[in-house]
């Protein structure tokens, strides 16, 4: 148990020993870290994804996945994302059921830590989506009405899991939901994954526009339809712009 203890703590010391002060205060400020801003707080070690997907390759099978915790309970964002990238990889390995429920509990316990979209992003479609691709979502639905912003994130993104495999109605439900939500970090994960389903079937993507549109928040609505042709985008902005109801052909 010990040598278990000691690989996250030598895994600490790696990644902080990579600091590099040079890119710090660019990321900070990425990152809105400002006062009052969805980041403020946060520290950062100026870490690469790329270089933080490196460095924990040798630790992957050394840390056990409850260990994990002492990675995400961390000052460091990038000391939190090496966790989550742990928990991935170990989740992606395993084939029995109550195995990785115990990851998905484990990441489910510690969404408080999970507070920025690139921790989100990078983490829950790997481990919750997959989790519940053959099961009912109302996980999802449960997150998509915390008071937490970070849960609510996780509960669309966790969908693109789904939308891959072709399975819509959710991320469409949660969309739904989310029409008069106030913060664009949910508006732009959203609209990507409505552009997701649109790249797959884009009737899927136009019948909800139709029926939405005109009262999408605008990022929103960007989003979804980044991959239309100018000129579908222009009509669906003006919709939105008069506010009229659309009709499918």
């Amino acid at each position: 148990m010990s040598d278990r203890i000691a690989a996250h703590e030598l895994l600490v010391n790696e990644l902080v020993n990579l600091q590099d002060s040079s890119t710090q205060k660019v990321v900070a400020y990425f990152f809105k870290t400002g006062e009052g801003q969805y980041g403020h707080g946060d520290k950062f070690l100026g870490i690469k994804v790329p270089v933080v997907r490196s460095t924990i390759k040798p630790y992957i099978h050394k840390i056990a996945s409850e260990e994990v915790e002492h990675l995400l309970r961390s000052e460091y964002h990038e000391v939190r994302l090496a966790g989550l990238l742990v928990w991935v990889a170990q989740y992606k390995k395993l084939k029995d059921e109550a195995a990785r429920k115990k990851i998905v509990d484990l990441f489910l316990r510690n969404t408080q830590y999970v507070n920025s979209w690139d921790l989100v992003d990078l983490s829950c479609e790997y481990i919750v989506g997959e989790y519940l691709l053959d099961k009912p979502a109302d996980l999802l639905f449960t997150l998509a009405k915390s008071e937490n912003l970070w849960e609510q994130r996780i509960a669309i993104v966790s969908t693109l899991t789904f939308i891959r495999k072709g399975r819509f109605e959710d991320t469409l439900a949660l969309c739904e939901g989310f029409l008069d939500h106030q913060h664009d970090l949910i508006h732009k994960a959203s609209g990507w994954c409505l552009r997701e389903i649109g790249k797959r079937d884009e009737t899927v993507l136009r019948r909800f526009l139709a029926q939405h549109a005109h009262v999408m928040p605008r990022t929103m609505l960007r989003y979804s339809i980044e991959k239309m042709g100018e000129a579908d985008r222009r009509f669906f902005m003006e919709a939105k712009a008069r506010s009229i109801t659309l009709r499918t052909n």
